[in-house]
């Protein structure tokens, strides 16, 4: 929920110890302006985690140093870009001089960088990606220092540039763009959208490593209250096509009416990710659940259904079959299939199809192999609790689905895709295979984590055995009895050993 615009007149709430510092900067002649997040942030009503201060007016860096030692710790490892990170009471600030940047390179670190303590707030503020990120606020005079028309915009939940030179200069800002109208629910101006695709169809994004694209992606994802809009506009600027085609692949991608009366594939799979993020916020408030894990989710619902571009298939009244990756250039919308039978569109085997397009899409934002290990088999299993549960499975096949994923987070996931459609089955609110599911595995103790072997290695030495390559077949023979459920207690998976040791020896 995106909380309702502060009052504009209403001052910024500040620690004391910035009003303590702009006095002692008066007396130099030099004044303290709040700049960047926090005073966006302020209009918006959200919660200020940091703060940025800006100095006007001081001729030597070393000054403001010594300003800021006399009242706190001072760390110099900015002090190339004018920028010095000062602590005080267990807070630390970004405290600066004001600059001019020039591009000179290739990367975010391709800027040449000079300060000036002499600069106007508006010469300084030029260098900054959008004029709602362009406000300061002058903490001697209380006042707002508006010189690109910032709070008008965010009144009226526009994103605009200020200036297309130095906004090109650096091209994470298209995806800042598309987290930032996400996040605070802003509409990008045309000026600003047109520069935008300019330059992914210009090829400016190729330079940005992956780290500082998978960083906007988490913005976007743990901040914004419905993570589909930012997708959509990186659909709408030709993004997933250029760079993430594993997503694009799924735009067009026809259903069944019968279980997705919402669309295709991509707009399916967006209703779903919004479903996640509002469940997390949710589960946040109860559960602590790092952004690691939170992303986890929210990935593994992006993905569920990749594999559908690839085993999408379409079977018309007279028989024909046909595939859709082979055929889609004939079709795009739903209505156009009336000669398909009613059940006729079919993804058959796409939960392993899809593992393989997903690990590719996460490695192209990460290199955080195990985590995006952990998240394919939320996407192979993703259909298993909808099945079991219209198959009212038996204690065994919910014990053979816990040695392969998570059953909790695999309800979470399910959940998800069952609720972002737009079926009557949905209208609820709930999900009655999860829950089912859940209700089973609490009741067998797999809920987080399969069953434990009764036997270990050490056991079949107790028993006279010597350690080799058959310890594993027998240990995997006593545990597929656990999972049946022929065997339940550590003396009966003694005794069932002991019984094929006696058939090996009698050559049965």
């Amino acid at each position: 929920m995106i909380p309702a615009m502060t009052d504009v007149n209403a001052p910024m709430q500040l620690p004391p110890i910035l009003h303590t510092l702009s006095r002692h900067l008066a007396k130099h002649n030099a004044r303290a302006v709040v700049v960047g997040g926090s005073v966006r942030d302020h209009f918006l009503g959200m919660p200020i985690k940091d703060y940025d201060i800006e100095v006007y007016g001081l001729e030597r860096l070393e000054q403001l140093v010594s300003i800021l030692e006399a009242r706190g710790s001072v760390n110099l490892v900015g002090r190339s870009f004018g920028v010095i990170k000062w602590t005080y009471n267990g807070n630390e600030y970004d405290v600066s001089f004001p600059r001019r940047e020039s591009k000179v390179g290739s990367g975010h670190r391709g800027f040449d960088v000079s300060v000036d303590g002499q600069m106007t707030f508006a010469e300084a503020a030029r260098r900054r990606d959008f004029t709602i990120n362009a406000i300061g606020y002058d903490i001697a005079a209380h006042e707002f220092l508006d010189p690109f028309g910032g709070i008008k915009d965010l009144q009226e939940k526009h994103l605009k540039h200020i200036d297309d030179a130095t906004f090109a200069e650096d091209p994470l800002r298209v995806y800042r763009a598309v987290q930032f109208a996400a996040r605070f629910d802003l509409e990008i101006a045309e000026e600003t959208f047109v520069l935008c695709k300019q330059m992914v169809d210009d090829g400016f994004l190729e330079e940005l490593p992956k780290e500082r694209i998978h960083t906007e992606w988490k913005k976007l994802l743990l901040k914004s209250p419905a993570p589909s809009t930012g997708f959509e506009l990186m659909r709408r600027l030709g993004i997933l096509e250029r760079y993430f085609p594993e997503l694009h692949a799924i735009t067009g991608v026809p259903q069944s009416p019968k279980w997705h009366p919402e669309g295709d594939v991509w707009i399916h799979t967006m209703m779903a990710l919004d479903v996640m993020a509002e469940d997390l916020e949710t589960i946040s408030e109860k559960l602590e659940m790092d952004e690691k894990e939170k992303l986890r989710f929210l990935f593994a619902v992006l993905c569920h259904d990749l594999g559908k571009a690839s085993t999408t298939t379409l079977e018309y009244e007279d028989g024909t079959i046909e595939k859709w990756h082979e055929t889609k250039q004939s079709y795009t919308t739903i209505p156009h299939f009336s000669l398909l039978t009613s059940h006729s569109i079919r993804a058959i085997g796409h939960e392993r199809a899809g593992i393989k397009p997903a690990r590719t899409l996460l490695h192209r934002l990460t290199d955080a192999h195990g985590w995006i290990e952990s998240i394919l088999p939320l996407v192979e299993h993703h259909l298993k609790p909808s099945q079991l549960y219209a198959g009212r499975a038996k204690a065994p096949a919910i014990r053979r689905l816990a040695t392969k994923v998570n059953i909790e987070d695999l309800v979470r996931v399910a959940r998800a895709d069952f609720l972002g459609r737009a079926t009557r089955e949905v209208h609820p609110g709930t999900y009655p295979a999860g829950e089912w599911l859940l209700e089973q595995a609490h009741r067998l103790h797999v809920t987080d984590a399969p069953m434990k072997p009764l036997l270990q290695g050490r056991d079949l030495m107790a028993l006279g055995l010597i350690p080799s390559p058959q310890f594993r077949k027998i240990l995997d023979a006593v545990y597929q009895e656990q999972i049946e459920g022929r065997i339940d207690t550590r003396d009966e998976a003694v005794a069932y050993v002991k019984s094929v040791l006696r058939d090996v020896e009698q050559g049965l």
